[in-house]
């Protein structure tokens, strides 16, 4: 693979990264419409807050490198915030299901750093792209950990809240008349 190709092959992968940072933020955009919830209104504006950030700067190591940056979303981030409308028509959006699709949109831009950081095919010359790739699968990996725990602790919080006494179940009569 000549030098042009890897440029080209670093510019692709920074565009996927970037419509990936977008699909995350219209992810967030769709939990604050779905949560009467102020503290994770809050929280979900600072990620989208975050995706932007992420988006600023793969778009100037894009320019660095002589592409420009990608906009929308990916195919398969419409298909699911398709999905993710289709179900919160027919059901009641509940934290924990909110924090749960959440956390898959996590893991999906999760997986996209590692594959662009481990990916054979792309060489990273730029060790400054290399670091901002590094600290955005940090914090992403941060963010991923605290909506999981934030998940767990809404079921837990439903469950309890869901208790109730062990009714009382009179045994069936199993006596077989002869």
């Amino acid at each position: 693979m000549g030098i042009l190709q890897h440029v080209e092959h670093q510019i692709s992968a920074l565009n996927d990264l970037i419509k990936i940072n977008n699909d995350r933020a219209t992810g967030y955009q769709k939990a604050i419409e779905s949560t009467e919830e102020q503290k994770l209104k809050k929280l979900f504006e600072d990620y989208i807050e975050d995706s932007k950030e992420y988006v600023g700067d793969l778009t100037e190591h894009l320019h660095f490198l002589g592409g420009d940056p990608a906009s929308g979303t990916t195919l398969a981030g419409k298909f699911y915030h398709t999905w993710i409308d289709v179900k919160a028509k027919f059901s009641k959006k509940d934290n924990v299901s909110i924090l749960s699709d959440c956390e898959y949109g996590e893991d999906v831009a999760n997986t996209a750093y590692r594959n662009a950081l481990d990916d054979k095919e792309l060489i990273w010359k730029d060790e400054r792209i290399v670091n901002i790739l590094s600290r955005h699968l940090k914090e992403l990996k941060a963010t991923h950990d605290h909506i999981k725990e934030l998940r767990d602790n809404a079921i837990a919080l439903a469950l309890q809240s869901k208790k109730v006494e062990k009714p009382i179940v009179e045994p069936a009569d199993t006596k077989i008349n002869n």
